[in-house]
């Protein structure tokens, strides 16, 4: 069973990963994850060990983090308005004072030690109170630490080396290590902040309340107490609460939360309403449609919020390596202190002290914490451009895009079909070519179906309708008026024996039969949307090889829209099943390392989308499925928003390869100056915090991209 705890206030990326690890040692624990930005724990636990798995992960969390607040997710609500996400903020006015009272300290100690001819006792008592203000906390936890046996970690680090530097005399040096690892910290409290509030910008589409009427009364309610079919009233100005439809009123909605789209939408009654969306002008009235739990506001922040829990192979591979990394450079640490002196016989002072220089200069922060924030930042901001990324791996992922297979029909076209054409057999009218047709499809909400309903323009009378029959891949069977009436495609027509006159005009066709009699042919038209070639265009621009399109449409059409778009390749006439089959030739000849990524958009979508490495919904708001299976989800019907997404994907491998050399080659050209005695203290505090505090700030660009 799962069991969720809210660690509230926690920002510590390194942390994170202690106590993520450590929670699913837990015994009975099968699995751990840590998400920061929700400052969430969610475990899967056998149920004999939930009785006492609040105390044994409150103990965990508070031996790496005494001041996090550990609560049981169901004892507080979820989304609460003042809820976690900004939990710890408040802390921050009591860290910059005690960095603010150390800082001040340690330059009265700096003036006295050059400037001023006191005894060395009172220059080191006002040395060592700023260090007891900003290292005081640092230095508990690391004998905390050591006494739960929990040794190699940046606050051992930290103690052993300013501890160590007291020791050999460098005084000064041992407080401006602790002070600018303080400010360290302080600035990567900030980023995560930051990093958080740029995620939690997008929960401010949360609606807080609703206006629920009730007969000629209207009445302030929570969201969730809503249900499906009631009427709720959304005036100038507020959130749209829950999704529904207007009955009543138009107005001019504001969908850039949900889109990144600023050109305000009209809307009108019978139009679709969608929440988290903001009524500009006039009043509407609107019938919910689901309930808040599956409402698109819910499944935005649900989605946004759970994506900072799929990590990248980056990011494992950085809290693999910083565990194995710290025990290895303490011990060569040790061994430089010690085998030198003993194999020359003298100099313990300086080897002592350039094992100490060492120390401070291997920590791993930079790596540890500038990492997950950068992914952090990439993920909310594909979010402001209406792109969802479910999960770092996700984003990484779309790095490596070798191929990009799109469905046709409301991806690449608007999937908006219109009647160009009707063809009735000989002995038949249009009028009547149309109403067998528009009875046959009057149950489908298919496109062509309503295509071809509203081209009929009149109420089909369903007392004579009967035996309606959906054929996957082929069109509907229905009896009317004891007729059996067939409307669908070449297929349809074979199947049943049907002699008909084959139609080679472009678009869709649909043959229609009454009782084996052919009684013609209805062509509809897809238009292609405007920016489907810019797209591909783009895509090709930014290195994938390979574009594809399936389609269950007929291959002329296939074949034109293909030439239109200059898509290198196409299959038509395909049916559901058969698009997984060609996706998994498609995946067997890509590029050994590369990734093959689908952009469809429905419920017939879903099984390719969860087949394909990288499964991208296209406009998927509407559909359940569509969310569920894919991996990342454009909140629009453009196609363009794919290139916003492989985008900010190269953007933030960047930052995160910039960071990974940046601090790698800094450290270890600072680690062979400081063995061999060419770097001291204050070039071990650049090697360590330096790069850390750039590290960190330049993942901090990617929340501006």
């Amino acid at each position: 069973m799962k069991k969720t705890f809210i660690l509230k206030g926690l920002t510590c990326p390194n942390c994170s990963a202690k106590i993520e690890r450590e929670a699913g040692m837990i015994d009975g624990v099968t699995s751990s994850s840590l998400n920061l930005v929700k400052q969430t724990l969610m475990l899967e636990a056998s149920s004999e060990c939930i009785p006492d798995i609040y105390e044994k992960v409150t103990q965990i969390v508070h031996s790496h983090e005494p001041d996090i607040v550990v609560i049981e997710a169901n004892t507080v609500h979820h989304h609460s308005a003042d809820g976690h996400h900004h939990s710890g903020d408040g802390d921050g006015k009591k860290e910059v004072l005690k960095l603010a009272a150390g800082a001040v300290i340690y330059i009265i100690g700096l003036i006295m030690v050059h400037f001023m001819n006191l005894p060395v006792y009172a220059e080191l008592s006002v040395l060592v109170a700023s260090y007891i203000i900003l290292g005081g906390s640092v230095v508990v936890q690391a004998v905390r630490n050591i006494l739960k046996g929990r040794v190699f970690d940046e606050n051992f680090l930290m103690t052993v080396s300013t501890i160590g530097a007291f020791m050999i005399g460098s005084y000064s040096e041992a407080v401006a290590v602790m002070l600018f690892y303080q400010i360290g910290e302080f600035f990567q409290d900030v980023a995560v902040k930051r990093s958080r509030r740029s995620i939690s910008d997008l929960m401010d589409i949360r609606p807080d309340s609703a206006n629920l009427k009730l007969n000629d009364e209207v009445k302030t309610v929570p969201p969730e107490e809503i249900a499906v079919g009631d009427v709720i009233i959304i005036k100038p100005g507020e959130k749209v609460p829950l999704d529904g439809i207007v009955t009543d009123g138009e107005s001019m909605i504001d969908t850039v939360a949900l889109t990144g789209e600023s050109i305000p939408r009209h809307v009108k009654t019978g139009d679709e309403l969608l929440s988290g969306c903001i009524n500009q002008s006039g009043v509407l009235t609107a019938k919910v449609t689901k309930p808040f739990h599956e409402s698109t506001v819910y499944k935005i922040i649900d989605l946004v919020e759970n994506a900072a829990s799929r990590k990248a192979p980056t990011e494992n591979f950085i809290t693999t390596f910083s565990r194995y990394y710290t025990p290895v450079v303490v011990i060569l640490a040790a061994l430089l202190a010690i085998i030198p002196p003993v194999i020359i016989g003298s100099g313990w002072s300086e080897w002592i002290r350039r094992g100490f220089v060492f120390l401070v200069i291997s920590c791993p922060c930079a790596l540890v914490i500038s990492i997950p924030l950068t992914f952090f930042g990439g993920i909310g901001s594909a979010s402001k451009r209406g792109v969802l990324v479910k999960g770092g791996n996700y984003l990484e992922a779309l790095n490596k895009l070798d191929t990009i297979v799109f469905d046709k029909t409301g991806t690449l076209t608007k999937g908006v079909f219109d009647v160009s054409e009707l063809i009735p057999a000989e002995g038949y009218t249009n009028d009547e070519l149309l109403e067998y047709a528009a009875k046959a499809e009057s149950f489908s909400n298919h496109p062509i179906a309503r295509s071809i309903q509203i081209a009929y323009g009149e109420t089909v009378d369903s007392a004579g309708l009967s035996d309606y029959t959906e054929i996957a891949g082929h069109g509907i069977s229905a009896v009317c008026n004891n007729q059996k009436v067939i409307a669908g495609n070449e297929k349809a027509m074979d199947s049943f024996g049907i002699a008909y006159n084959k139609c080679d005009k472009p678009g869709t066709k649909v043959y229609v039969a009454a009782d084996t009699n052919y009684i013609g042919c209805i062509v509809i038209s897809d238009e292609i949307k405007p920016d489907s070639h810019e797209a591909i265009l783009n895509l090709k621009a930014l290195g994938v090889r390979k574009t594809v399109m399936l389609t269950g449409d007929n291959t002329k059409i296939a074949e034109s829209a293909a030439k239109e778009l200059g898509i290198d390749e196409y299959f038509a006439e395909l049916l559901p099943d058969q698009k997984v089959e060609k996706l998994e030739q498609l995946d067997s000849r890509k590029k050994h390392g590369r990734k093959i990524a689908f952009v469809g958009d429905g419920i017939n979508d879903a099984p390719v989308l969860a087949r394909a490495d990288i499964g991208i919904a296209m406009g998927g708001l509407g559909s359940d499925a569509a969310i569920e299976a894919a991996d990342v989800v454009l909140m629009t019907d453009e196609p363009s928003k794919l290139v916003d997404a492989v985008k900010v994907a190269r953007v933030t491998k960047s930052i995160v390869m910039q960071n990974i050399i940046f601090a790698l080659g800094i450290k270890g050209l600072f680690l062979i100056l400081g063995a061999f005695g060419i770097a001291g203290m204050w070039e071990a505090v650049f090697g360590d915090v330096g790069v850390m505090i750039i590290a960190v700030l330049n993942s901090m660009r990617i929340l501006k991209k």
